[in-house]
């Protein structure tokens, strides 16, 4: 029998992130997949990152994940979304050539020391007792490891739907999992179903381009990677163009035909990527919706009609994609369609996502009530990361909402749970004003250091990075000037006496490091990336030194943790409804239970007050 450390069940986006966080720490993982040639394959939209997702991203790679590399090697179209707001609220995302960006992830996996990729359907979990110790085979082979990690996405029970046509399966080509799901169900883990969705691929050579606008890359492309500097292959344009009210007219005359409202699907869909249908009934009003055409590969002529997926009829989305402009001859290669699968209630993970009452046992991606790669990436590193700990005896680690983006996102779905797919937002956290984008090394490769997850090529870049970084904040720091010196400069302050530092003047909107060089010279020696990127702390400097006190105040409440077990019902007190809540969720610190919807700081103190008496009794 075959012995692992950790055994990564699905080679989708979470599997693979999962499998090379597992293979980084030192242990020894097995990726068991369908396929190996579909690792990496984008099921969906070929585009990664955007707003809230894009700092995931850039999380991942600042724990050294393999997303953002793979997404630079592969991007064909660059651009930084929210450019003209500020640097906390932008967002990188990138077109993918799908063909470049899967081969590239399964080479990088293949390359991975310590990584076996197995073939195989995983239809069982090996348990001993209430502890998962490996996974079987279809065909009767045992895998056995201390630990698992389940990244099934849409393959639980899924089921694609066409119209009133409906079939198993977990994606359009492959086969659902229905005798690991039956597995799941033995554990009486809280189960649900959610639904999304793809629109029809399109034949690009039918499409009459010279009729539709253009979305350009950026000039400046803005890379995901810490460790990229410029794009990899050709860039490209996207079309534009627009549904129109006869669209419209199709679609509502054909409603009771959809997939979705001919109840056909009980699963609840996506709040921020509605369906075409769902665009009509919820926005009668609406004259248009707008439409990305985004080639999907340099190599050949499929186009991703971005903003019209379904699960209408075939002959009924042939009728409304020939009503839109610059499509009146278009040929749909693959019909869109809505695929219904099972998730498990993210409250019943702790948070290092594994499963309550089961050892050894972790969850990644949309089986967690998630939509999106990015989500599923973050994912697949947090429980990586904590399988590989588990399996060496070590203690998990935790991200918190105070740290990154992948933190928010650990505790909403672990102590919130979900009603609809969760996507990430820069609204989501609370300090986004500290989370941003550029920082995401700064915050997270220190940790990934302290873990061993980081490579010797990341950590000798990021200590070049940070070493000139703090020459250049020293300069700046030293840098003293006057009022009288500011009016020289032509910047309109009153002349107060108060002298300021560089990193001071350089949080003014209109100063730029290169305009401190007339006072210190040696300013002008910094190179371009790291002068934007001190021009970027300084702007958020105030703003940062207020939040770092509300991050104390967090970090205090998170440092207060809940045992697994603890018993809510002998809170006198306590309403039930919150009982239920806190029972449902089993929030892992103080700071979780406080952000459980209803919750009081009555309950809260309540909370507070038996759990030190119950920690009392224990060390006596």
């Amino acid at each position: 029998m075959k012995q692992f450390d950790v055994v990564v069940i699905g080679g989708g986006h979470a599997g693979a992130e999962a499998a090379h966080a597992v293979a980084r720490m030192g242990a020894q993982a097995a990726l068991v997949t369908l396929s190996a040639a579909a690792i990496g394959v984008m099921s969906c939209n070929p585009a990664i990152g955007g707003l809230g997702k894009g700092h995931l991203v850039r999380e991942i790679d600042a724990l050294d994940g393999v997303m953002g590399r793979v997404a630079d090697r592969s991007g064909i179209q660059f651009r930084l979304l929210n450019r003209r707001k500020g640097p906390a609220v932008q967002g990188p995302r990138a077109q993918a050539d799908r063909k470049i960006y899967r081969e590239t992830m399964q080479a990088v996996l293949a390359a991975t020391p310590g990584l076996t990729i197995i073939e195989g359907e995983v239809t069982d979990l090996r348990m001993k007792g209430h502890a998962a110790c490996g996974v079987i085979l279809a065909d009767g082979t045992e895998i056995a490891a201390r630990a698992v990690i389940l990244t099934t996405g849409t393959f639980l029970r899924g089921v694609i739907h066409i119209g009133d046509v409906s079939r198993p399966g977990g994606r359009m080509g492959d086969p659902a999992s229905i005798r690991l799901a039956k597995r799941i169900d033995s554990f009486g883990l809280p189960l649900g179903r959610l639904k999304t969705g793809t629109p029809p691929r399109l034949d690009g050579r039918s499409i009459d381009w010279a009729r539709l606008d253009r979305q350009q890359p950026d000039d400046d492309p803005v890379m995901f990677s810490f460790l990229s500097r410029r794009p990899s292959v050709r860039q490209v344009s996207c079309g534009i163009t627009h549904t129109n009210e006869h669209t419209h007219e199709i679609i509502r005359e054909n409603l009771s035909r959809s997939a979705m409202y001919g109840g056909h699907i009980e699963g609840i869909g996506p709040r921020y990527c509605p369906s075409i249908e769902d665009k009509i009934v919820r926005f009668p009003d609406k004259a248009s919706h707008q439409i990305f055409l985004e080639p999907e590969s340099l190599s050949d002529s499929v186009i991703y009609p971005n903003g019209i997926s379904t699960s209408l009829p075939q002959d009924v989305q042939e009728a409304y994609v020939r009503s839109i402009v610059g499509l009146e001859r278009a040929i749909i290669l693959q019909p869109g369609y809505a695929i219904e699968y099972d998730y498990v209630d993210p409250r019943a993970l702790d948070s290092g996502l594994a499963v309550s009452g089961i050892r050894g046992l972790y969850l990644a991606g949309q089986i967690n009530g998630t939509t999106g790669y990015e989500e599923a990436a973050a994912q697949g590193v947090v429980a990586g990361l904590n399988a590989a700990r588990f399996a060496t005896d070590s203690a998990p680690v935790r991200f918190s909402r105070t740290d990154s983006y992948i933190g928010v996102m650990i505790d909403d779905l672990t102590a919130r749970g979900v009603s609809e797919p969760y996507r990430m937002f820069t609204s989501r956290a609370e300090f986004r004003l500290t989370l941003r984008a550029d920082n995401a090394d700064q915050r997270l490769t220190p940790l990934g250091i302290s873990l061993g997850c980081v490579g010797e090529d990341r950590q000798r870049a990021f200590d070049d990075k940070m070493e000139r970084l703090n020459a250049g904040r020293d300069l700046l720091e030293q840098t003293i000037i006057t009022p009288s010196g500011l009016a020289r400069m032509g910047m309109p302050i009153n002349q107060d006496g108060v002298r300021r530092s560089g990193m001071q003047v350089l949080s003014f909107p209109s100063v730029e490091v290169g305009d401190l060089a007339s006072i210190n010279s040696a300013l002008a020696e910094l190179d371009p990336e790291t002068a934007a990127q001190l021009k970027r702390d300084a702007t958020y400097a105030n703003y940062i030194d207020r939040q770092a006190r509300e991050v104390e105040m967090l970090r205090r409440d998170e440092a207060v943790t809940i045992p697994r077990d603890f018993d809510y019902r002998c809170i006198e007190g306590l309403s039930n409804e919150i009982r239920d809540k806190l029972v449902a969720s089993r929030p892992d610190t103080l700071a979780q239970a406080s952000r459980i919807e209803g919750m009081t700081p009555a309950a809260l103190s309540l909370v507070l007050i038996r759990l030190r008496r119950s920690l009392r009794a224990r060390s006596a």
